[in-house]
C-alpha cells in the first residue's frame, strides 16, 4: 500500500499515547540499549529517552514518511530503516542494536503477519525486557463494518477482501512468552476514548480509522480513482461514515470509542 501519513496518525497524539505510557510504566530494568519497533513518527520514542536519558535509543520503522517525520520532528533521535522480521531473525539492521537491553513496541505487531511466531525470538534478541501493545479490537463496529461495507460493490472488485488482523488475547501471549528464566505479565484494557467533532464533518471514528485500521483500503480506493477518474473513495466514505455514525452515536461530550488494547512485559529473571 501507499505510505503511512504522519499528519493523519498525530490527530489523536494523546489517545494513542496513553497506551504506550502504560505499558512503559510497567518496565522495571533501568537499559542501557533501547530498540522501539514501529516507532512510527516518533513521539512515543521521545519518551523513552526521556524516561532514560543515559540510554542509546534507536526507533525502527518500515515507513519512510514516518521516519522522515521522526528526524524532522526529533533531530537528537537515531531513526533506522528497518523490517520487524529482520530483528526477529538476528539479520543485522544498520545502527541498531544486535542485542538491546529492551525491544519494545507499540500499535505494530497487528500489522505484521504471523507474529506470534515471531515473539519468543524478539525476547531472545533482548538481554532485559522485551514489551508490546497491540490493539484488541478487530471485531469492534469500527473494523467490522469496514470488512463489511469494503465487501459490497462497487468496492470490493477495488480493494479485494479485508483481513481481519487478529492478535492473540493475553492468555495466547503469555503462552508464546513463558519459559524457564521469564517472567511474563500479560493484561488487556479498555480505554473509553472521547473524540472531539472533526472540522470537515467526517464521523470521528472515522477520521481515527482512516489513519490506521483502513489505510489498505483507503489507499486502494485512492489510487483506483486516480486510474480511473473515479469518486469511488467519496462514495465509500459517506456509505462507511453513515455505519459508524449509527454504532458510535455522538454525544454532548464528544464521540466514545471503546478501545480494547492487549499488553505483554516479559522480563528475564535469570
Amino acid at each position: 500500500m501507499a505510505d503511512w501519513s504522519p499528519t493523519e496518525y498525530l490527530r489523536f497524539t494523546a489517545e494513542r499515547s496513553r497506551p504506550f505510557a502504560d505499558l512503559l510504566a510497567l518496565v522495571r530494568r533501568e537499559p542501557a540499549t533501547v530498540l522501539d519497533l514501529g516507532c512510527g513518527p516518533g513521539h512515543l520514542t521521545e519518551h523513552l529517552r526521556r524516561r532514560w536519558p543515559r540510554a542509546a535509543v534507536v526507533g525502527l520503522d518500515s515507513s519512510p514518511a514516518m521516519l522522515d517525520r521522526a528526524r524532522a520532528a526529533d533531530p537528537a533521535g537515531r531513526y533506522v530503516l528497518g523490517d520487524v522480521r529482520d530483528v526477529a531473525a538476528g539479520d543485522p539492521v544498520e545502527a541498531a542494536p544486535a542485542r538491546p537491553d529492551l525491544i519494545i513496541s507499540n500499535a505494530t505487531f497487528q500489522w505484521v503477519a504471523g507474529h506470534r511466531a515471531l515473539l519468543p525470538d524478539l525476547a531472545r534478541r533482548t538481554r532485559q525486557t522485551f514489551a508490546f501493545s497491540v490493539p484488541g479490537n478487530h471485531d469492534a463496529p469500527s473494523h467490522r463494518l469496514l470488512r463489511e461495507v469494503a465487501a459490497r460493490a462497487p468496492y470490493a472488485a477495488v480493494v479485494g477482501p479485508v483481513a481481519r488482523r487478529a492478535v492473540g488475547d493475553p492468555a495466547d501471549y503469555l503462552d508464546d512468552l513463558a519459559a524457564p528464566g521469564w517472567e511474563v505479565d500479560a493484561w488487556e484494557t479498555t480505554y473509553m476514548h472521547v473524540l472531539s467533532d472533526t472540522d470537515d464533518g467526517r464521523h470521528p471514528v472515522l477520521r481515527w480509522i482512516s489513519a490506521t485500521g483502513a489505510q489498505p483500503v483507503l489507499h486502494a480506493l485512492d489510487a483506483h480513482d486516480a486510474a480511473h477518474g473515479t469518486a469511488v473513495r467519496a462514495q465509500f466514505d459517506a456509505e462507511y461514515g453513515a455505519a459508524l455514525r449509527e454504532a458510535y452515536p455522538t454525544a454532548s461530550f464528544g464521540t466514545p470509542l471503546p478501545f480494547r488494547r492487549v499488553f505483554v512485559v516479559a522480563t528475564r529473571t535469570s
